[in-house]
């Protein structure tokens, strides 16, 4: 019997403990457990810590990461919450994604200053954004206004919002509402015309491989159609070799046994896409998006992704 709580790695941000939060509700309830059983421990990362430079400037994704899969890998964690969408698509060696809350909205939330559409921009506004892919569709939609790096916190991306230092930004819908500043967002922008990031919206858990003490708690919990679909999106992403460095979009849905993927690659100006669609057994899921990247490769052509270097 478990009598040392288990040690849950996060970030330190207002969304990633909100994460982590909500994991520990689900385990609790699922286990009957009470709440001293499980330690949420706080670490900072790179990714917390650079935050004057784009993240594709200064290593990508895994600047997010590294310090907590480094205490995972050390068994100074039991295992770690995550955004989904933050987690590179090559995990350290005997590290993996074993369970994902069930997903959150999918979409992007648009957040206007003194408009309220992304549309009804006028000429020559400013829009910042940290995403490549939000950049890039931001650009292929309304090559007329100005789109700048902005990072930061969820409220302190607000916080230069209302300081006016741009006139929009845009923000995962999922995060605004686990933070339950869902009503600050003026437009929720169409799925199939603006596509999310893969993983967009859904939390995940990452543990040692073969630890079969915590593969058993965190099963429980573990929400079967949002890890087919992440997984079948994260796959597409691997096969492309995405990045914070690349303009990638994609987005699953499974229905009873089949499952349908959509995705798309831009070049970071915007100017040039690729779409495709694919469909099959929601068991499949890697295969399709692993096929699906793969064919959109080829469509596109060796001189679509040397914009990408």
């Amino acid at each position: 019997m478990q009598t040392k709580p288990f040690r849950i790695g996060t970030r330190g941000s207002p969304l990633a403990l909100a994460q982590a939060q909500e994991t520990r509700s689900r385990l609790m309830v699922a286990h009957g457990m009470p709440a001293e059983m499980f330690e949420i421990v706080v670490l900072s990362t790179a990714g917390d810590r650079i935050t004057d430079r784009a993240l594709s400037e200064v290593g990508g994704k895994g600047l997010f990461t590294q310090e907590i899969e480094d205490q995972l890998s050390s068994g100074d964690l039991d295992f770690a919450v995550h955004s989904s969408k933050d987690m590179p698509t090559k995990l350290p060696d005997g590290l993996f994604l074993s369970a994902y809350l069930p997903r959150e909205d999918v979409r992007d939330a648009f957040i206007g200053r003194t408009f309220d559409k992304l549309m009804d921009l006028p000429q020559g506004a400013t829009i910042g954004s940290s995403s490549l892919r939000r950049q890039a569709l931001i650009r292929r939609l309304r090559p007329d206004i100005n789109v700048i790096t902005y990072r930061g916190l969820v409220e302190t991306r607000l916080r230069k919002l209302a300081e006016g230092q741009v006139d929009a930004t845009l923000l995962a819908f999922a995060g605004l509402k686990r933070l339950g500043k869902q009503d600050v967002a003026t437009e929720l922008l169409d799925e199939a015309e603006f596509p999310p990031a893969p993983a967009q919206g859904a939390i995940c858990i990452e543990s040692r491989i073969g630890d079969d003490r915590v593969g058993a708690l965190l099963e429980a919990i573990n929400d079967a159609r949002t890890h087919e679909r992440v997984t079948c999106e994260r796959a597409f992403l691997s096969t492309l070799d995405g990045s914070c460095r690349t303009p990638i979009a994609g987005h699953a849905v499974s229905d009873g046994e089949t499952l349908r993927f959509f995705g798309m690659i831009l070049t970071p100006d915007g100017s040039r896409f690729h779409r495709i669609s694919a469909e099959g057994k929601a068991t499949d899921a890697a295969d399709i998006g692993e096929k699906a990247g793969a064919e959109i490769r080829a469509a596109a052509g060796a001189d679509f992704f040397a914009s990408w270097t």
